[in-house]
């Protein structure tokens, strides 16, 4: 049966300055040149870099500092060596206690996820450029499995993304949970971490709630924060907060001017302000510099300076690859030809034509609106490149036999993972990543309105392949195709 495997992350619904750090963009070894060869293509960064150490040097003359527990000349991020000696900024191996593998010289900063797969990678950009913004070593940790399933378990982020590349690309060591603390350790830490989440939204009156605490044997005491990291403070339906107001947060400044009473923690019941060695937030998906939903703007500077270096890990991208040549029919050693991927969501974005009482058949785009899409993608890229590619790649959640057999006629291509026995050979994970890597890698993709699947997937073909990013053509949804990007 030549159907697509379950679409690539259930995102949320309402997806609604430069660091000195960053080095001016490197190429990533793992790629190479020509469209076979994979090389990405990223623009210089050093216009937006030097207007981020003008606003570094605002907050040095305005008299903050890094606050640290521990000394006054704490060094920074920037003193380390990054890429494969990226552990240099810890102690040591993973120890019993996060504490005890602290470097005294060094700020970390962390946070946890609370959504797709997706919104999760999104979240952790954010914190990776919050660490840039703070002069802070970011320490991510796994992805959830909230879309395949709890038996799947969750998945290290250097499974996924080369971290090693990432670090030296951006100027600053990014470190796994699992490197700091031993996840065989029993041993519950006390923290205090800020709570972003009840400051840019009114119905839950808690910190966003995380899942992933006990398995990081954290008892966490919140401190509110401010109301005024939100960026739009008038309206109740926004809940997005400014990178810039948080990173003070991390400053004495910002610090002593938002301290209120911590609550309580769960376990041990201690009241604990924030944490002055390791920063940590509750929730940093609804982060923005200039507005909401920014990762739709092409100013994003979670995308523009550290999403757009989260490559693939390069066996991510050689399995992909692999798919890739079986569909196409192409020997292994040779070039895989320009292509073009549709992200067709369908399944939980049903809600939006039984929102409007329409059928799907009625409500979701039509392989029409898919021709006209790919047809705009093929001029735009012979505009701009010389090319018309003819491969077109298919990957959707949908379950409906007839309307495969409509995508089939067309002559599009979809990875098969059953016939592939891609859970069985690899793991529950994988048909997910596959997807995200194939949708990833063509100098093309019609995507489909409000996913954050389509979005990311979008940006790195822009970014890394200088492709086309368009939104198919659908009503319900407000879309009339073309160009995704704001």
């Amino acid at each position: 049966m030549d159907r697509a495997s379950p679409d690539t992350g259930v995102d949320d619904q309402d997806v609604s300055s430069a660091t000195p750090f960053i080095s001016p963009a490197a190429p990533n070894p793992s790629k190479s040149s020509a469209w076979g060869r994979r090389r990405p293509l990223i623009l210089p960064l050093i216009a937006l870099s030097f207007l981020s150490l003008s606003a570094l040097a605002l907050y040095a003359q305005s008299g903050l500092r890094i606050s640290s527990p521990l000394q006054e000349d704490a060094a920074v991020a920037e003193d380390y060596e990054v890429g494969p000696s990226r552990l240099s900024a810890l102690r040591g191996p993973p120890a019993s206690r996060f504490r005890d593998n602290l470097r005294n010289d060094t700020l970390y900063i962390h946070s946890f996820i609370s959504a797709g797969w997706t919104n999760d990678v999104m979240t952790y950009a954010n914190l990776i450029y919050l660490g840039t913004l703070t002069g802070r070593v970011p320490i991510v940790n796994v992805f959830n499995p909230s879309h395949v399933g709890p038996a799947a378990g969750s998945i290290p982020f250097d499974k996924v993304f080369d971290i090693d590349t990432l670090s030296e690309n951006i100027g600053l060591p990014v470190l796994q949970w699992h490197e700091v603390k031993d996840p065989e350790s029993e041993e519950v830490e006390e923290i205090g971490c800020w709570d972003i989440w009840e400051a840019v939204q009114n119905e839950e009156h808690y910190p966003r709630v995380i899942y992933t605490l006990g398995d990081q044997g954290l008892d966490i005491s919140w401190t509110r924060a401010p109301p005024s990291v939100k960026l739009y403070p008038d309206n109740p339906l926004d809940r997005t907060a400014r990178f810039w107001d948080m990173a003070s947060l991390t400053f004495k400044y910002g610090r002593e001017r938002s301290l209120v009473p911590a609550t309580p923690s769960k376990e041990h019941g201690v009241v604990l302000s924030p944490d002055e060695h390791l920063a940590c937030f509750d929730y940093l998906y609804y982060s923005a510099a200039t507005t909401s939903d920014e990762f739709y703007a092409e100013i994003s500077p979670a995308w523009r300076f550290v999403a757009t270096h989260m490559h693939f890990t390069p066996e991510m991208q050689n399995l992909a690859d692999g798919y890739l040549r079986r569909m196409f029919g192409v020997a292994e050693h040779d070039d895989i030809p320009p292509y073009i991927t549709i992200h067709a969501r369908r399944g939980d974005f049903g809600v939006y034509c039984t929102g409007q009482g329409l059928s799907e058949e009625e409500c979701f785009p039509t392989i029409e609106d898919y021709v006209d899409g790919i047809a705009g993608i093929q001029e735009a890229l012979e505009t701009r490149l010389g090319i018309r590619p003819q491969h077109v790649v298919m990957v959707s959640d949908e379950r409906n036999e007839g309307w495969w057999a409509s995508v089939r006629l067309m002559g599009w291509y979809t990875p098969n993972h059953v016939e592939e026995r891609t859970e069985e050979r690899y793991g529950t994970w994988y048909p997910v990543l596959i997807d995200a890597v194939i949708q990833s890698s063509g100098v093309g993709l019609l995507g489909t309105p409000g996913s954050t699947m389509s979005l990311m997937a979008g940006r790195r073909v822009m970014d890394w392949y200088h492709g086309e990013y368009h939104d198919v053509r659908w009503g319900v949804r407000n879309s009339q195709g073309g160009p995704a990007l704001m």
